[in-house]
């Protein structure tokens, strides 16, 4: 349910998420213990994903989130039925790294201001919102923040302490316990008839009027999209429609953000307005006024509240601190999906970033497991059992759900030997969807926002950013790009995480267009060296020795053909180039066409290439592009020892204080 809250979803759909995309995960995949269900990550992608395009908890937006998880679903399927679960590893380690704890640390902050009872403004800017609700501290609901720390408290000393026991549900029950017993809610429903300070009554009016505003801009937002979508699916398209499309997206854009910022000003000013309410003889709300206006003599009661969740002419009195709040009891209802091919389209390019996201997270928990267990994972199967299951999630009102470790873990501890453990798990959803629902109307917010907390903490992995920097100062900044953008995109995660995977390929690009080339000398000890690490050892005087470190292809054939001529530059008697090839591990068209070229150079300033070490991959581009006799067998050598012997063969014998002389070079010549 906390999850769910975290997608933006209303509590009750973080049990249907748990219910049948649970079950068909675990009968469908390729582990025995991996449990599925709604994870903390996806559920902040779903949110951000979803979060321009309709106002989080509304009908549209919870139809978009079912819809979400069916076209997750159906990239999760495809990618597993054709076999192609390796396009994970475009997203790389320290890429992942760097998200996972960006997007940690936004989960945990954004569950702030349900620990502290506080509003948290929606301006589009994470950080900007996150700074907003610091800015109200001063009006935190002692008895909310009360309940969070308890629930905190009791967590972390049970897991520590009490291991076995279920810290979770402990905490749950016990606060409810305390929230129901306690009378913790104390909020009542009112409507603008029924203010009659002249100040408030415009203060309210306002926020209302900004509320409707954004929800029918965020309407035309969503039909522009979609008019967007449409135009550029016609094949005649049509360029001017289209940039008059976007134009008008980028206005509405524009003021919804300003909107919003006006909605969040106002809020926070209204929050801080004490409101005290009049009632009849049973108890009805006969006025309600701030707590300096209130009339002389007038029944009040005592408690003092404050506005919340103003909208269309109704709000909240809060005169206590937010519970979950009646949960619907039975089943959720098996239907097909609101089926829209252009917003489909639209939530493609995330449903891609959350597909490949959920998939690395689950696969990376299943073989963390199957270590242990020793089983044997398939990626490609584990694809379809997570896209199945998010398949049939999406038609009994699930949003997008992945592999979750604490599932995980708590099966793996309990001796889970099959994947029925999963099944009985959505058996006692089923349960508590049927029964046990009306229990968790006085679950407090505030627990749930400690339970994401909690959970995500975990997630806060600095030392394996430290690890990547080490390791390779371009992984780590990767890792430290993906962490800083993925903040700074906030909400909008799936920019985050794009712009660290483009930074990783391109830093790969640039360390394959200039890999290591090595000049090489004779070291006492009878191997070849690079003479930049030993720069003691002599080079060959009527020979040149080249080392090249990669593979050969389009973008580093000119830094070869660089570095071979500028070795033979810097030996003017050199008549043989030899190519230590061992390192090169693939050729294509590009390497190949200047290796021909610089046959042909060579030979015309009298100097020969032979090559030593070439692999079969590459040996087998060559003879299919006449390389291979061009070069002839008689210069191509399996070892740098054989070729050097029949090099100075052919040369004369090596004279005294030549680099390459030896024992083994001196018999073999």
């Amino acid at each position: 349910m906390a999850y769910a809250q975290l997608a933006g979803l209303p509590a009750y759909f973080g049990l249907y998420a748990a219910f049948l995309p649970v079950a068909v995960a675990a009968l469908w995949g390729s582990s025995n213990q991996l449990g599925s269900g709604p994870v903390a990550v996806v559920s902040l992608l779903t949110a951000s994903t979803l979060a321009p395009l309709a106002q989080p908890g509304t009908e549209t937006y919870i139809a978009l989130a079912i819809l979400l998880a069916l076209t997750v679903g159906l990239v999760q399927l495809t990618l597993g039925i054709f076999k192609l679960g390796v396009i994970v590893n475009f997203l790389s380690h320290p890429v992942i790294v760097g998200f996972t704890n960006a997007a940690a640390l936004i989960i945990a902050m954004s569950q702030v201001s349900k620990l502290f009872g506080l509003s948290m403004p929606n301006s589009g800017q994470f950080l900007v919102d996150f700074w907003g609700v610091l800015g109200q501290w001063r009006n935190t609901h002692l008895p909310t923040l009360a309940m969070g720390i308890l629930a905190i408290g009791l967590m972390w000393g049970l897991k520590k302490y009490k291991p076995k026991l279920p810290g979770v549900l402990v905490a749950v029950a016990l606060t409810t316990l305390i929230s129901w017993g306690f009378g913790f809610e104390n909020n009542v429903n009112a409507n603008l008839a029924q203010i009659k300070d002249p100040a408030l009554l415009e203060l309210v009016t306002h926020v209302d009027d900004v509320a409707n505003r954004v929800k029918d801009l965020g309407l035309e937002q969503t039909r522009i999209n979609g008019q967007i979508k449409t135009i550029q699916q016609d094949s005649a398209l049509d360029k001017v429609a289209l940039i008059r499309a976007q134009g008008e997206l980028a206005i509405v854009q524009t003021r919804i953000a300003a909107q919003n910022a006006q909605s969040a000003q106002l809020r926070k000013q209204l929050a801080q307005i004490e409101v005290v309410r009049e009632v009849d003889s049973a108890g009805a709300t006969t006025g309600i006024y701030a707590k300096d206006k209130a009339p002389a003599g007038a029944r009040q009661q005592d408690a003092i509240y404050h506005v919340r969740g103003v909208s269309n002419g109704t709000f909240r009195l809060q005169g206590g601190g937010e519970v979950v709040g009646r949960i619907p009891q039975g089943l959720p209802e098996l239907k097909v999906p609101n089926l829209s091919l252009s917003s489909m389209l639209t939530l493609l390019a995330s449903a891609v970033v959350i597909s490949l996201v959920g998939f690395m997270e689950a696969i990376s928990i299943a073989k963390a497991i199957a270590a242990k267990t020793r089983q044997r994972i398939d990626p490609n199967q584990e694809l379809i059992g997570q896209g199945l299951a998010n398949l049939v999630g999406s038609f009994s009102q699930s949003y997008p759900i992945s592999g979750s470790f604490s599932r995980s873990a708590v099966n793996s501890n309990s001796g889970a030997l099959t994947g029925m453990s999963s099944v009985f798990t959505a058996l006692i959803v089923l349960v508590a969807l049927l029964f046990l629902t009306p229990l968790l109307y006085h679950l407090p917010q505030a627990v749930l926002g400690a339970i994401i907390i909690m959970a995500v903490t975990g997630l806060i992995n600095v030392s394996a950013v430290k690890h990547a920097w080490q390791a390779s100062r371009h992984d780590g900044l990767a890792a430290l790009v993906t962490f800083v953008a993925t903040l700074a995109f906030a909400p909008h995660l799936d920019s985050g995480i794009m712009v660290g995977t483009v930074l990783a390929l391109g830093l790969y690009l640039y360390r394959t267009m200039t890999p290591r080339v090595a000049v090489l000398g004779r070291h006492s000890d009878g191997t070849l060296r690079d003479t930049l690490v030993y720069p003691d050892i002599p080079t060959g005087k009527q020979m040149v020795a080249v080392r090249f470190d990669g593979s050969l292809y389009f973008a580093n054939v000119s830094y070869f053909e660089d570095a071979v001529l500028g070795a033979v530059a810097s030996q003017p008697d050199a008549k043989v180039v030899l190519i230590v090839a061992n390192g090169i591990n693939q050729l294509d068209a590009s390497g190949e066409e200047v290796i021909h070229h610089l046959l042909d150079r060579l030979k015309d300033s009298g100097v020969s290439l032979v090559f030593s070490g070439l692999k079969k991959q590459v040996l087998d581009v060559m003879r299919a592009t006449g390389l291979y006799d061009a070069i002839t067998e008689s210069n191509l050598f399996a070892t740098e020892d054989q070729a050097i012997a029949e090099i100075y063969k052919r040369i004369g014998p090596p004279t005294e204080g030549d680099a390459f002389v030896n024992q083994t070079t001196s018999a073999k010549a």
